[in-house]
């Protein structure tokens, strides 16, 4: 099994940043891809932004040019960092991640959440 531990979530002021971090721990045999969804009430769940393996991104239409996704192959770690945030941003953030457990099958694994207030 993989376990995704994110933390960095909080209050920020309108046009503040924030910085996500996401660690991937447990029996690890290769991790494809990671990246972040968010959540509101009442809506269904959606991508902000995903890197695979070998760096290559996507990024919602929404935070282009304003979040930046990047990962530590060698820590399985995956970071956001949040810039410009605005209250369209606030929501529950999803670590994500695709992988393969030691002796297992390919699998989407997803963490606890943590959540961004974006608020004066």
């Amino acid at each position: 099994q993989v376990q995704l531990v994110e933390s960095g979530g909080g209050l920020v002021q309108p046009g503040g940043s924030l910085r996500l971090s996401c660690a991937a721990s447990g029996s690890i045999f290769s991790i494809y891809t990671m990246g972040w969804y968010r959540q509101v009430p009442g809506k269904p769940r959606e991508l902000v932004a995903v890197i695979t393996k070998y760096g290559s991104t996507t990024y919602a239409d929404s935070v282009k040019d304003r979040f930046t996704i990047s990962r530590d192959n060698v820590q399985n770690t995956v970071y956001l960092q949040m810039n410009s945030l605005n209250v369209e941003d606030m929501a529950a953030y999803y670590c994500y991640a695709y992988a393969r457990a030691t002796l297992g099958s390919d699998a989407a694994y997803w963490g606890q959440g943590t959540k961004v207030i974006v608020s004066s």
